[in-house]
């Protein structure tokens, strides 16, 4: 504490700052887009950037071509160019678990290394969920694991992951050498392989679960309905206890009467007309509900939207889940809305909240409003037409993980364009023809020529929170650097280091990095840190690009919580895994990394 002493206003003021934005982070108490504003602003109104500083995030190299292989991502997706590197895994179903989990790993790693990470995952969760139900595999065993993977091979490449591209601009802008395509993918490969070792041999501890079934996938506490006491139902006049709640698993979690909310209305409780109840109750209740004349179950319909069929055969009726997806247009609607038109005709009768620090229990709804909001990684149980399931699978950003089938119609000939165009981009960047930002507007630009994407389809896809988080989280580097606080902190560090070798100084920054990306963003990481190290190398004399990748890659190994990386989150929030599960595996895996890239690392001072 006696450096602290020194400090400037500015850097104080700076500091904390940082520390409001990881709280915000890990807390996820804002959307990452209005976190990004919030950093915009408060450094603006602390006058530790200028107004063009403050926007320059929207103009960076990295965001922009973030941006273009987002776009590029799409086009491949679109066209069936993810569907079809994976397809052959369908044929891996008669191979052992224990072969099986590896050869899943090395294939999600391959190819994360060149596609978004997210979407590489995205398409195993429903082949896995697939194989699950067809086969009778523990998807329990794969998707934690293929979620693994696909983050180490994300780290492989220069375009591999947003994080990537972020350390590379913020190296250039410090002086460094901008680093080529594959020159750190031997270290990659390196991780990939500790990677697929290490979680293979530590799968036993993963929880053994086949395909459960919707009534096993969803607990009593979060099949969510909503019933209204008309005015005349022969339930008016009697006590909560002695009505539908006699017959057992049903609990009233929420009474509203004349506008007035209660939280916890007793078995005594009156019913009157008008009444709405928001229940708790097991599939077989919900049923006998739903037959039920004392009582409607709100559809919640527009006044000028027509009811359902009601001739509309049992048999044309199914359940199916649905996961949100990150930029969903679902997510931020409650539960009371999102089944006007949102899903087309489909009506949600559950909701499985995935867990979070804010949200450890699952709490389904707002205790200070009437309603439940969908976020990322929660799954909808919906009850749906033929007909609408048709329209439903034209979503954006959701996955219906019952249905498997390919929403988009592509001819082979724009699934080998598509995947043409991304071997070119490839090529470019990784001959040192054009930088990687200049490869991938090329890769935009004939995508669109060639119609491989629609551009009305990309800007509803693209996921913008991203892109705003991203223009938000560059001018903290910024200031940093106007206000001294990089350097402050850097001259901190070396007194603390003192003469200490290599290994403690890139170990210790590894571990800090990883540390800080298991509970905020890898992005935010990266800008934070990246900056520090650089200054710490060029103090003392050494090649910054060891400490440079020392913070590139333990950004990027988010393992050890399920909330520092989206595919994790969205794992997670599937319900098949607990926190102690990522804590356990993905501890042990972390601290193994980190020994290694310690080691590796430092033999390159």
């Amino acid at each position: 504490m006696r450096y602290l002493f020194f400090m400037t206003p500015e850097i104080l003021i700076l500091f904390g700052i940082i520390i409001t934005v990881i709280i915000l982070f890990a807390l996820e108490v804002f959307p990452v887009d209005k976190i990004a504003f919030f950093i915009m602003i408060s450094l603006l109104l602390a006058n530790f950037v200028s107004p063009e500083e403050a926007i320059s995030g929207f103009s960076s190299p990295a965001t922009i071509t973030v941006l273009a292989l987002m776009i590029i991502a799409i086009g491949l997706e679109t066209n069936g160019v993810i569907d079809w590197l994976a397809g052959g895994l369908r044929k891996l179903e008669k191979l052992p678990l224990l072969l099986m989990i590896p050869v899943f790993m090395l294939i999600a790693g391959s190819i994360s290394a060149f596609i978004n990470t997210t979407a590489v995952v995205i398409v195993f969760v429903k082949i896995i969920n697939e194989l699950s139900l067809k086969f009778d595999i523990p998807q329990s065993k794969l998707l934690l694991p293929v979620s693994f993977a696909g983050i180490i091979g994300g780290s492989c490449t220069l375009m591999g992951t947003s994080t990537n591209l972020i350390v590379n601009s913020i190296a250039i802008k410090r002086g460094v050498e901008r680093f080529s395509f594959f020159e750190f993918s031997w270290l990659g490969l390196i991780f990939l392989i500790i990677t697929v070792v290490v979680v293979s041999l530590l799968s036993r501890f993963l929880p053994r679960k086949g395909q459960s079934g919707i009534n096993e996938a969803y607990d009593l506490d979060e099949f969510i309905t909503k019933i209204i006491i008309p005015e005349n139902s022969e339930l008016i006049g009697q006590n909560l206890g002695d009505s539908f709640m006699k017959e057992g698993d049903i609990e009233i979690i929420r009474l509203k009467r004349s506008g007035i909310i209660n939280d916890h209305p007793g078995k005594y409780t009156t019913l009157q007309g008008g009444d709405q109840l928001l229940l708790r109750c097991g599939i077989k209740q919900l049923m006998k509900l739903k037959q039920s004349e004392d009582f409607t179950i709100i559809k919640n319909l527009e006044k000028n939207q027509q009811e359902p069929d009601t001739e509309t055969k049992e048999e044309d009726i199914q359940l199916i889940e649905i996961l949100m997806l990150p930029n969903s247009p679902l997510i931020g609607k409650s539960i009371r809305t999102v089944g006007w038109y949102d899903l087309h005709g489909a009506l949600p009768l559950a909701i499985r909240k995935r867990r979070n620090l804010r949200n450890p229990h699952r709490r389904i709804f707002d205790k200070k409003r009437d309603e439940i909001e969908l976020r990322v990684g929660d799954r909808l149980l919906v009850e749906v037409s033929d007909d609408a399931l048709a329209q439903l699978q034209k979503m954006d950003n959701i996955t219906i993980l019952q249905e498997h089938q390919d929403v988009h119609a592509s001819t082979r000939f724009k699934r080998n364009l598509s995947l043409g165009i991304l071997l070119l981009v490839i090529g470019l960047s990784a001959f040192s023809i054009f930088p990687i930002l200049k490869s991938a507007l090329v890769g935009v630009f004939l995508m669109i020529f060639f119609k491989c994407i629609d551009l009305g389809k990309v800007y509803s896809q693209v996921n913008w929170q991203i892109i705003f988080l991203l223009a938000g989280m560059i001018p903290i580097g910024v200031a940093m650097n106007n206000t001294g606080a990089d350097t402050w902190l850097a001259e901190q560090l070396l007194n603390f280091f003192g003469d200490k070798s290599n290994y403690i100084v890139i170990g210790f920054l590894f571990l800090v990095t990883m540390f800080l990306s298991g509970f905020i963003s890898n992005n935010a990481t990266a800008i934070i840190i990246a900056p520090i190290a650089i200054t710490i190398a060029l103090s003392l004399k050494l090649d910054p690009k060891p400490f440079v990748l020392a913070v590139l890659f333990g950004a990027n190994f988010s393992f050890f919580t399920p909330i520092g990386y989206q595919t994790n989150t969205i794992i997670y929030g599937m319900g098949i895994y607990r926190f102690k599960h990522f804590l356990m595996i993905g501890g042990a895996l972390s601290l193994v990394l980190w020994i290694v890239a310690t080691f590796l690392l430092s033999r390159g001072l």
